[in-house]
């Protein structure tokens, strides 16, 4: 019982981090530096527009993580965009980032809770 109560709590931390870095972050552009990211990396011709999209994608893998909907698939996804995302900033614009190159620690910390919460915490049937 306290691992399903658990992996509830988890589950909401985690779709409220994406909701927040996609609202907030990026369609909302309330910390610009995600623009420069975007611009640095793919160019600054559409960087507003990308950056939206990007937002706008993550809001939808919250609204996908807060519903529950094949949530195995929807984990590993989560890992694998967030470990493609942090080698491309590593790689590529470590100065932009908000911890430098020491980013990619708890992007790797989030992808163990991600993985933890999906693979351990959660009641399968």
């Amino acid at each position: 019982m306290q691992k399903n109560i658990l992996n509830k709590i988890v589950t909401i931390d985690i779709g409220l981090i994406w909701l927040a870095n996609g609202l907030f972050c990026k369609v909302l552009n309330l910390v610009p530096r995600h623009k420069e990211i975007v611009g640095s990396i793919l160019g600054n011709t559409y960087a507003s527009e990308l950056t939206i999209s990007i937002g706008i994608a993550e809001i939808i893998m919250a609204v996908w993580i807060f519903s529950g909907y094949k949530s195995r698939i929807n984990a590993m996804l989560q890992m694998l965009i967030i470990v493609v995302m942090n080698i491309l900033e590593f790689a590529l614009v470590p100065e932009l980032l908000l911890w430098g190159k020491n980013n990619i620690v708890f992007a790797l910390l989030l992808i163990c809770v991600i993985f933890y919460n999906e693979f351990h915490l959660k009641k399968t049937n």
